[in-house]
């Protein structure tokens, strides 16, 4: 009764399958309905995709013999060539009239390889099941093809199945027809909603692009840095915030012996949260040459704390390790807080070193007249550029000369810009690949106080603004009216509703997506988020993009992910170019719970060959650890075993004894009950309404209705995302919002919640409207888990669970913020 292939289910009773016999047509009729609500991505549409699992491409030189895929397709110029002599040993075999007849078929049907839906028509897009040998082909082509060339098929296939097909019309055709008729050929070719704008980033109805990542390196320690050392080797190097930094070669194998170990010099804690630790890392640009790396950490003295910027030497004796005795003290700072301690190193275009310092934390720059960001005099809130080059003697730095405070006595010489809270990633544009354009410009995000969250591009002596400003707004308004600060404004900032911490990223300029050339892929710390900006060039203006993981189909192919950890912790750039994030589940400097993801564009690459490189060897003196993915869970319904089975006839997709239970025998059992009390007037999507718990409702007669006894079954086992109100009153339009999650009731943090999620959460309940969204725990603290934070609906999602939230359990809340509603039959409430 059922064909499950991956995300696609298609409901169709077959003849000799005796469905009627357990189900009768009303309840298909009503898990037809029911579907779009039970699994709604499957109505998500698909994407192109290759038969080597990856995006299509726009080949370099355009395409001689499958010219209709010349714009963009899966087959370059040597694909095509073999494809065309593929077809010449076929055809040479033909009479005229069956050459004329017959080859553009035949060219058709080869150069399917071709299109950018190359793996929906060759049904490959779950790799643990055969490839299709022909491509799908709609009935009405198939029916032609068979009609003037069914003779032609042995020398297309030589596979015995569907050769013995070939002599009954419908059955061959009904073997090459495809599960989901738009992407059969020709009909693929002039579907308008899969050829708009096919090989553009693709978008969400909310216009959120839709990205996929792929996992590169797990099992970290708060990740805070990943960087390579542009020598050739395309290794790259993770620091840990507990003060070790791991090599891993171009392949992902991980070096067994730590690159750096510092653990007994770095100040850190396991405490959530905790900004001290080993924070940067930056390879002298000539590292190939000098051999020279820079760190970036917390230290404590005498019970006070300081940032130290130290030089390191590589070993004379292995080139996947430091010498841990070479280490030189470059710059001290005192930090007179724990927080706001910076943390980026890197080498600008101009060969010097840029580093980026807090402002000396607690809240509000408290330091002197104006804070230590607005006083040139202190090294604390700045960007100081110094130089380190040839400092075997001599002093360990110079002051570059065109810095440019060099000549003012009030301020210090190392100071480069000035005006910032605390830096937290920064990054050097490597320019447009083929015009240069934004070359060596440096750009930051600088994080907030309680209000925004802002995108800098670094430039010479400016001042950025803090603590006068927070993003565009004033946060001191004295200082803020002080027209001689002549600040500059980011070119972005957010509110804290998108979120609250957040990470400066890169430009992208790599080979391999070529759509995201030019954007600048930043993120936030607390929320999740990822985001995008693109500059106008025109207006030099910068506009915001959201950026969400593929939905559907779009990710569920080898190697792609479209999940990840939520606390992003860093961006990085690999020596070719491409991008990553680190994030981490628990964001402590003692979790093992880091990851490193690459991100990638799942609807255009470039042409094959086009980023090929050949890393120069290494040489490797201890074990290699190599990568091993975490399991990635797909959920697909579980096979029935096959052994031992009662012989004789039986009833298809019916449990046996001794056997599991069939997940959609299950599922229609659950249906089916759901349909008899849909029939009483309950939408079995509904939440469950328990204004006071424990407590049965009776009508007007002391009497239990049907519609009770149902709302009390409901209660009973409630399906995961129903919500009920709990107010102290015994209230039953308002109360403390709690979820039903895996068996638990739990509460909801507000962190984000606003009058959208409060709609969303009286319309599961059977109001019209939400009259409140209270926050605080206005009604009271919950006693149960914490289950969701940071829900952000937009206002017509089915459930709390269909909002973007962190992940369930995953919370940096108490409840004293449990969420809480109002709702009502009319717009306004008493």
């Amino acid at each position: 009764c059922v064909t499950h292939r991956l995300l696609v289910l298609k409901l169709e009773p077959k003849a000799g399958m005796a469905c009627g016999e357990h189900r009768h047509d009303r309840g298909w009729q009503f898990l037809t309905l029911l579907i779009p609500i039970i699994f709604p991505e499957l109505l998500v549409k698909g994407h192109p995709q290759c038969l080597d699992f990856k995006p299509p491409f726009r080949p370099v030189k355009g395409l001689s013999f499958c010219t209709m895929y010349s714009q963009f397709g899966c087959c370059d110029s040597t694909k095509d060539r073999e494809i065309m002599n593929r077809f010449y040993r076929i055809v040479d075999n033909f009479d005229y009239s069956l050459y004329a007849t017959c080859a553009a078929y035949i060219q058709d049907i080869l150069c399917g390889e071709c299109s950018p839906y190359a793996a929906h028509l060759y049904d490959a897009e779950d790799p643990t099941t055969p490839v299709r040998l022909l491509p799908g082909l709609c009935g009405e082509y198939c029916i032609d093809f068979w009609n003037k060339c069914k003779t032609t098929v042995r020398s297309l296939v030589e596979d015995r199945n569907l050769l013995d097909l070939v002599s009954n019309r419908n059955k061959f055709c009904e073997a090459l027809q495809l599960q989901d008729p738009d992407y059969c050929f020709p009909r693929v070719l002039s579907n308008n909603n899969l050829t708009k704008n096919l090989g553009s980033v693709m978008a969400g109805y909310d216009g959120c692009l839709q990205l996929c990542l792929e996992e590169i390196a797990n099992g970290l320690r708060n990740p805070v840095a990943m960087v390579h050392a542009n020598d050739g080797t395309h290794r790259f190097f993770i620091a840990e915030q507990i003060g070790i930094v791991w090599a891993y070669l171009h392949n992902k194998a991980r070096i067994e012996k730590p690159f750096l170990n510092i653990t007994q010099a770095v100040l850190t804690s396991p405490w959530e949260g905790d900004e001290r630790g080993f924070l940067g890392l930056a390879f002298h640009p000539k590292f190939k040459y000098t051999g020279m790396v820079y760190v970036y950490y917390s230290i404590e003295m005498n019970s006070e704390e300081k940032i130290r910027i130290s030089e390191f030497r590589i070993s004379s004796n292995d080139m996947n390790m430091l010498d841990h005795r070479s280490e030189r003290i470059i710059l001290e700072v005192d930090e007179p807080a724990s927080n706001h301690n910076g943390g980026q190193l890197l080498f600008g275009n101009d060969g010097y070193l840029y580093i980026f310092i807090g402002d000396g934390g607690m809240a509000g720059d408290p330091f002197g007249k104006y804070g230590n960001a607005q006083n040139k005099s202190t090294l604390l809130g700045k960007v100081l550029r110094i130089d380190i080059n040839n400092n075997n003697r001599g002093p360990l730095y110079k002051i570059p000369p065109d810095n440019p405070f060099v000549l003012n006595p009030d301020a210090r010489p190392e100071v480069y810009a000035y005006g910032v809270r605390n830096m937290w990633r920064c990054s050097v544009d490597r320019g447009d690949p083929q015009t240069k354009d934004g070359k060596g410009r440096i750009f930051c995000g600088d994080v907030g106080q309680n209000k925004f969250e802002e995108v800098d591009i670094i430039e010479k002596g400016k001042n950025y603004g803090w603590k006068a400003r927070e993003g565009f707004s004033c946060y001191d308004k004295k200082l803020c009216a002080n027209s001689s600060l002549n600040d500059v404004l980011p070119i972005f900032a957010y509110p804290h509703s998108v979120g609250k911490s957040i990470t400066g990223g890169y430009i992208y300029r790599g080979c391999e997506s070529p759509n995201l050339n030019g954007l600048y892929i930043f993120g936030d710390f607390m929320s999740g988020r990822l985001m995008a900006l693109a500059e106008d060039s025109r207006t030099g203006r910068w506009h915001d993009y959201k950026i969400c993981m593929g939905k559907g189909q779009t990710c569920l192919f080898p190697g792609l992910l479209n999940k990840y950890y939520r606390y992003i912790i860093s961006f990085a750039e690999d020596e070719a170019g491409e991008l990553y994030f680190l994030s981490t589940r628990i964001p402590t400097a003692t979790s093992t719970t880091g990851m490193v993801y690459k991100i990638v564009d799942p609807s255009r690459r470039a042409p094959p060959r086009t980023c090929h490189y050949n890393p120069l060897q290494v040489k490797v003196k201890s074990r290699l650890i190599n990568f091993v993915p975490k399991p990635k869970v797909i959920h697909r319904p579980r096979k029935r075993p096959t052994k031992n089975r009662p012989k004789g006839r039986q009833r298809p997709n019916l449990r046996q004894d001794g056997d599991t239970p069939d997940w959609f025998h299950e599922l229609l059992k659950t249906l089916e009950m759901l349909q008899t009390e849909w029939d009483a007037g309950i939408d079995q999507t509904a939440a469950t309404l328990v204004p006071n718990p424990g407590k049965a409702q009776t009508n007007t007669s002391g009497k239990q209705s049907g519609h009770d006894a149902a709302n009390r079954r409901l209660q009973n086992t409630p399906s995961n995302g129903a919500v009920r109100l709990v107010d102290e009153h015994g209230r039953t339009d308002r109360g403390r919002v709690e979820i039903y999650i895996n068996g638990v009731w739990g509460t909801v943090c507000d962190d984000l919640w606003n009058s959208q999620a409060a709609a969303v959460v009286c319309r599961q309940l059977g109001f019209p409207f939400s009259i409140q969204a209270y926050r605080r725990a206005e009604f009271g603290q919950g006693s149960g888990p914490i289950l969701l934070d940071d829900v952000e609906c937009e206002g017509n999602e089915k459930s709390l669970l269909h909002c973007r939230h962190s992940e369930i359990g995953e919370t940096n809340c108490s409840h004293q913020e449990d969420a809480g509603v109002m709702c009502g039959y009319t717009e306004s409430s008493s």
